[in-house]
């Protein structure tokens, strides 16, 4: 026989809508002879043991489960075929989406929650929601993910409905407990309007705010009194805050005749028999749970999924945003182009020639040319702008569903947003399709790019050109290779001295792919060239003053962000702000020591294997004592205390002239040892025998 394991994070015998429907289902499976087990999720291991006794997984809410994703993660290990019945909005570590009805809310979502339920949903055999407005809201986040599914009104025990001829005017009753998203606050307010009329609640008060007199709380009631006294109701007020899945209660209150005082966040009332099909409504709530156990006999016998359809020919254009905003769209056009019989990527004419070169299995074309065969194309999709910057007024402009709602890179919202598209397409991001690197270079050379697209997004060009002059110093067998764009500003002013070993870089994209591309490491702003860079791999250092590097930072394996704006301005900058800024305090208040500090650590992390140099923290203040030196670096503080002379003599030249004298010396090791972990001392590469190979690609 086979074994039907219910999963459900709450106890069974919880007065709920979510709770009533499973018992109901479960009653009816046993009546049809199905062996079926429930389990609460209480631990773990126990767990584990009953889903691997199963044939078929019935997944419930798993949300207050203390070990939810290492459970789904479990499951989709396995090949035991499971069905998803959704009752709330569980991937939402609020469980209730309240972020679409109000915009103050942002960032409200666990990424990793989010992603594996959007991989939970497309491996399920069936996904069952509450209502078509449930599965919208599911749709707009996972699109294509959610292809297996169906919609179930509420099990209404439609035979105890008990509707009596005389309604009672001046009750209007409400069930469960009185909170703010279940409409608790709207139900006060609409008590305080009519003081005339009783207001029973059977629950309890969450509401922090004075209730009128006409409003009387008492004890929890068993479903068969709620259908009596809906029976009895004649007006039913229902207003949630939130886009309430299902609203069994609702149900039940149009079923018993009520007169509904509701808003437009019931599921219940987006199927086509409300408010005028009774009789249908009746017939659909009867027929879910036969029809639901009629769905596992048939994924019982048989357990294959069709494979869906290619998307075909397909055409993706990134009209909009910068050019490092097309280097962030990149892993999610190859998805794209996994799932299709061809895609060809528009592009504006000057980037063709260099996206050619490095995008594999994808047709590069000029957009113009794009624009006058569309008709040729299965699919057209717009990528316009992360986050959407009138990208959504473009034609065929794709929409963003996790914009301000989950904090991530701009690549992986460039993700999930085709994978909405194609339930093949993965939400995972596993790094960037790096680009290949030169591997002859005539002679070693780092790259500095001082520009930026939007000119008031660059560090000082003063302190640009400091910082390449004491980086000469550091390294004078390097060239530095200086990327000036037509709109950049003009840089070779500012040197205090004649800079032989620098070269300016004036040319196209291939020009600038070919210097970055055989380059050491780079140093820029929030840049376009910054992103070639990164899709490089070359080890980078990005300064980042107005806009914050965490959803446009660099994807280089090695690489050092840092923000002016952090702990030093608290403003919240947008474009007006920005124009309008005359102080421009968090870039104008980043210094060549701390740039040259995040230099250190990025080298010091990518060339682990080369020859080195000790290169001491410019950022630490060091206080030299008789017996010891007292070292500064940023709130904290290291004392080193000076065992003998010869100890004084050795600490002193390491951090002062940034040599080892004795490395025999186990105290001394065990010293730069300390310094390393607290960032005190680097140990860097000196490139005089570097093999022109650049750091490994991955």
């Amino acid at each position: 026989m086979n074994n039907i394991l219910f999963l459900h994070d709450t106890s069974l015998n919880t007065p709920r809508g979510a709770e009533l429907t499973i018992n109901q289902l479960i009653s009816t499976g046993s009546n049809l002879n199905y062996n079926i087990l429930t389990e609460n999720l209480k631990d773990f291991e126990i767990t584990k043991k009953n889903i691997l006794k199963s044939n078929l997984l019935v997944v419930n809410s798993t949300s207050r489960c203390p070990f939810e994703l290492e459970l789904i993660d479990f499951i989709l290990s396995l090949s035991i075929p499971y069905i998803k019945i959704e009752f709330d909005y569980n991937f939402c570590i609020r469980r209730n989406i309240l972020c679409t009805v109000d915009r103050s809310i942002k960032s409200c979502c666990n990424p990793d929650k989010f992603h594996i339920y959007r991989k939970l949903f497309a491996n399920a055999i069936l996904n069952i929601f509450q209502s078509p407005k449930h599965y919208e809201a599911h749709y707009d986040f996972y699109g294509e993910a959610i292809k297996n599914y169906k919609t179930y009104p509420p099990t209404v025990d439609v035979d105890n409905l008990n509707i009596s001829k005389n309604k009672i005017d001046d009750v209007i009753p409400f069930f469960g407990d009185l909170n703010y998203l279940k409409g608790g606050k709207a139900y006060i307010e609409f008590a305080e309007k009519h003081p005339e009329k009783k207001f029973p609640v059977y629950g309890k008060n969450y509401l922090r705010q004075i209730i009128p007199n006409n409003v009387e709380f008492h004890e929890p009631i068993s479903n068969n009194e709620v259908l009596n006294i809906l029976g009895r109701t004649k007006t039913f007020f229902c207003q949630p805050v939130w886009p309430e899945p299902s609203g069994r209660l609702a149900a039940e209150a149009f079923l018993s005749g009520c007169k509904i005082i509701s808003n437009d966040k019931i599921g219940t009332f987006s199927f086509d028999f409300y408010p005028d099909n009774k009789a249908k409504a009746i017939d659909e709530m009867k027929a879910v749970l036969v029809d639901f156990w009629k769905e596992i006999d048939t994924i019982l016998n048989n357990k294959k999924q069709n494979k869906s359809k290619s998307l075909g020919k397909v055409l993706v254009y990134k009209s909009y945003g910068g050019l490092g905003d097309i280097f962030f769209a990149i892993p999610a056009i190859n998805k794209l182009a996994n799932v299709s019989d061809s895609l060809s990527f528009a592009v504006a004419p000057r980037l063709v020639p260099f996206f050619s070169k490095h995008l594999k299995n994808i047709l590069v074309i000029n957009e113009e040319d794009a624009k006058k065969q569309e008709n040729i194309f299965d699919n057209i999709y717009e990528l316009g702008n992360y986050p959407a910057f009138r990208g959504f007024d473009l034609p065929h402009a794709l929409k963003y569903p996790t914009h301000k709602k989950v904090k991530q890179h701009a690549i992986q919202h460039y993700i999930d947003t085709v994978a909405k598209l194609h339930i093949e397409i993965s939400s995972e991001y596993y790094g960037f399709p790096y680009f290949a690197k030169t591997k002859t270079i005539t002679k070693k050379h780092f790259v500095v790019h001082h520009g930026a697209g939007f000119l008031l997004k660059i560090w000082p060009t003063e302190k640009y050109a400091q910082l390449i002059e004491r980086l000469a110093i550091i390294y004078p067998h390097l060239d530095c290779k200086i990327i000036m764009g037509p709109n950049d500003p003009e840089i070779k002013s500012y040197f205090t001295k004649p800079m032989t070993h620098v070269s300016y870089i004036t040319g196209g994209m291939d020009d600038v792919g070919e210097a970055l591309s055989g380059a050491l490491f780079h140093i820029g702003n929030d840049a376009g060239i910054t992103h070639v860079a990164g899709a490089y791999n070359i080890p980078t250092v990005g300064i980042y003053g107005p806009t914050g590097p965490g959803s446009w930072g660099s994807f280089a394996q090695y690489n050092e962000l840092i923000w002016g704006k952090k702990g030093v301005c608290n403003i919240r900058c947008n474009y007006d702000v920005i124009l309008n800024c005359e102080h421009k305090i968090c870039l104008n208040s980043v210094t060549i020591n701390r740039v040259l500090e995040a230099l250190y650590k990025v080298l010091q992390k990518a060339y682990s294997n080369e020859e080195s140099i000790l290169k001491t923290n410019p950022q630490a203040t060091l206080d030299f004592g008789k017996n010891d030196c007292l070292i500064k670096l940023y709130d904290n503080e290291f004392l080193l205390e000076y065992h003998n002379k010869n100890m004084k003599s050795q600490v002193e030249t390491l951090l002062k002239d940034e040599e080892l004298i004795d490395t025999n010396d186990e105290n001394i090791k065990l010293v730069l040892d300390v310094l390393k972990q607290q960032h005190i001392i680097f140990i860097i590469p000196n490139f005089k025998n570097h093999n022109n190979v650049c750091c490994q690609e991955i």
